[in-house]
């Protein structure tokens, strides 16, 4: 298989429907697959987060791992060797209300700026203080921090008077790059796969909690902020199985 494609994002297109074609992939070629037993893709962590696939750079191919760890692996798509690594801080793994992933840290599928070659990621930092959800902007051919990230998105985002809580929001819908490369996260309940994709604050339907997930999006190349929403009015004390 010569051609490929580059996966930038969850599902590889803003649909999310996972429809996308690399021309090599034809039925004749994936009857000669196998596995590689020389690509050794070792990483330190859980992965919940989709992995990318990256071309163009001075590295050859890449693959994109995230892990609940908090730690980030660009690897030789070939070899699994390690380019670059970073660590962006300790995650989570205590003192939350709700929820079951532990650690928690990178859940969410990465999204890549293929012209301005920047990898944007959500991570959930303990700081020792607090546990916030920051947005993270790296080169994706080094792992350095690009200049004005990460954005702490628990003092910038704001709705109607409604502080962003990081702590009862998950990102869980994976990072989109829509309208010139408008960063948006969907962060919804800490609930394990209850609501993956979904929104919601801490809990899920019919379980008397209130269901207030919040979508945030930040301006990739003025990233003093980040803008909040509601996708929907604020509900709580829903039935069982209505969305």
């Amino acid at each position: 298989m010569q051609a490929s494609v580059n996966v930038t994002q969850e599902h590889n297109n803003l649909s999310r429907d996972g429809v996308y074609i690399d021309s090599a992939f034809t039925p004749s070629a994936a009857a000669n697959m196998a596995r590689d037993l020389n690509f050794n893709g070792t990483i330190s962590g859980n992965v919940l987060a989709q992995p990318l696939f990256i071309e163009g750079g001075p590295n050859g191919p890449m693959v994109i791992a995230a892990t609940e760890s908090n730690n980030v692996y660009a690897l030789n798509a070939v070899t699994g060797n390690v380019i670059w690594q970073r660590n962006l801080g300790n995650p989570a793994t205590s003192g939350l209300p709700c929820g079951n992933i532990n650690p928690l840290g990178i859940s969410d599928t990465p999204a890549v700026d293929l012209a301005s070659r920047s990898l944007f990621l959500d991570a959930m930092v303990d700081t020792g203080t607090a546990k916030k959800h920051f947005i993270f902007s790296l080169n994706v051919d080094t792992g350095a921090t690009n200049s004005g990230w990460p954005v702490d998105v628990n003092a910038t985002a704001t709705y109607n008077g409604i502080t962003f809580t990081s702590s009862v929001q998950e990102e869980r819908g994976g990072l989109a790059d829509v309208q010139d490369f408008q960063v948006r996260q969907s962060e919804g309940a800490q609930s394990g796969d209850v609501l993956r994709g979904g929104f919601g604050r801490c809990g899920g339907e019919g379980d008397g909690q209130v269901n207030d997930g919040l979508p945030a999006g930040v301006q990739a190349q003025v990233c003093s902020r980040a803008d909040a929403e509601w996708p929907e009015k604020p509900r709580s004390l829903e039935t069982p199985g209505r969305r």
